[in-house]
């Protein structure tokens, strides 16, 4: 992140977040603007502790997030860039501000660290706490920013056993080897990013590979992050998020959620952005709507895998289109889901036996790929395993059951409610978090 006031970590511009935040609000826009929500951070490595000092540095980032607003310049490049955002919703971001009064943050010191806490010792252990409640219409956009906030100030407090050294090489090395093996990918790197300065660079890297493999068979699709698509004259790339499903389940019902978030989302975007994610509450639940109704696998391009195993993904699709009389030639599969280059290759080659396009979006493996200096560069240095997730509308629990079917998100008793609907066992070993 660019900007530092007084230590403080802010987004470069208002423009420095991902795609689909912009798109998910101008649909909250048109179906919900009165709806209240809720979004809740969860950290999962329990392991992993915050500062005192870290929390309290991110504490006075996050209050003066309202400094943000839309430039001019960035509002005429995306009426240009994305002419599906229309101009009411460009009228709307360019008067849109921070309000840092909707964000609830708490650190939490572990047991062994408290007396150091209440001494004023900055570093003291502990857990952070975040939640931002408000108009849904607002709230949206908290998660991306404020989780690239705290990454960088962690990166930069807490732990600094790390270094940039051969950080855009190693990127431009990944990016070859994707594109000369016809894996064309977005860069999907900002919510996790180590900081501003690296995803700049992974930025400047990939493009370079790209240039100099001009007869490569693939090619950089474009970035997630707004302001990187603007600065270096990309596509921005994104659809929709699983907070769309799990909002549109709660509010309108679960039974046919993901049919019921398809045709409100065709109601606002008709032909563009239509990459439908498929696991808020599980691939095969997603399926039972899909097929009651073909159009949805006519209309739209293809489908996204962000969860569970992801080499079942494509023979399963191509198996659901087949069974529509869907030509899966002409679809194409997005994987996603904590990808690296191996990954890539291998789901790649099997996509192209199937007869299956398919595409990449790569984050962390390019963001946040380090190792720590101590080791020698032999020990990996791990990104935060964190996410930011709508956690309820009009005070209604939303859930994700994703299709890592033993790990839930949300509000248990609505988590086993929503199992039940869609039929997916509930075991001992369920995890919700």
């Amino acid at each position: 992140m660019s900007q530092n006031i007084d230590d403080a970590v802010l987004p470069a511009s208002m423009l420095d977040t991902d795609l689909y935040k912009f798109t998910m609000q101008q649909a909250v826009l048109q179906h919900f603007p009165g709806v209240q929500g809720t979004y809740r951070f969860t950290h999962r490595d329990k392991d992993v502790f915050f500062t005192r000092a870290c929390f309290n540095r991110f504490q006075r980032s996050a209050s003066q997030f309202d400094k943000i607003a839309l430039k001019p310049e960035e509002r005429e490049w995306l009426a240009k860039a994305c002419p599906y955002l229309k101009p009411s919703y460009l009228d709307f971001l360019s008067a849109y501000r921070f309000n840092p009064t909707q964000l609830r943050l708490r650190f939490e010191p572990i047991p062994e660290d408290a007396e150091k806490d209440a001494q004023g010792d900055g570093s003291a252990r502990g857990h952070i706490r975040i939640d931002a409640v408000g108009p849904w219409q607002e709230t949206i956009l908290w998660e991306v920013p404020l989780m690239a906030c705290l990454s960088e100030i962690y990166f930069t407090t807490v732990d600094t056993d790390w270094n940039y050294d051969g950080q855009e090489e190693q990127a431009y090395e990944k990016a070859k080897t994707l594109l000369n093996a016809g894996c064309t990918f977005s860069e999907f790197g900002t919510r996790r990013r180590r900081s501003y300065y690296t995803q700049d660079l992974i930025m400047k890297a990939i493009l370079r590979a790209q240039s100099d493999c001009p007869n490569a068979p693939a090619k950089v699709a474009g970035t997630s992050n707004m302001h990187f698509a603007m600065k270096y004259n990309v596509t921005p790339m994104g659809t929709i998020a699983h907070e769309w499903f799990m909002g549109v389940g709660a509010l309108k019902g679960y039974e046919h959620a993901n049919a019921t978030a398809l045709k409100l989302w065709e109601e606002v975007y008709h032909n563009v952005l239509l990459i439908a994610l498929t696991d808020t509450f599980s691939t095969e639940a997603f399926y039972k709507d899909f097929v009651q109704d073909p159009h949805f696998a006519q209309h739209w391009i293809g489908l996204r895998q962000d969860s569970g195993d992801p080499y079942v993904y494509a023979p399963r699709a191509k198996e659901i289109y087949e069974q529509l009389g869907v030509d899966y030639t002409k679809k194409t599969i997005i994987f996603s889901d904590a990808l690296n280059v191996e990954k890539a290759l291998k789901l790649k080659k099997q996509c192209d036996e199937l007869g299956l396009k398919c595409s990449f979006g790569i984050g962390t493996s390019l963001s946040n790929d380090f190792t720590k200096i101590s080791s020698g560069g032999k020990e990996k240095s791990r990104a935060l395993n964190m996410v930011i997730k709508l956690s309820s509308v009009d005070g209604k629990p939303t859930v994700k059951i994703s299709d890592e079917i033993t790990k839930n998100t949300g509000d248990p008793e609505t988590v086993r409610r929503v199992k039940e609907i869609f039929g997916i066992p509930v075991t001992d070993k369920d995890e919700v978090v």
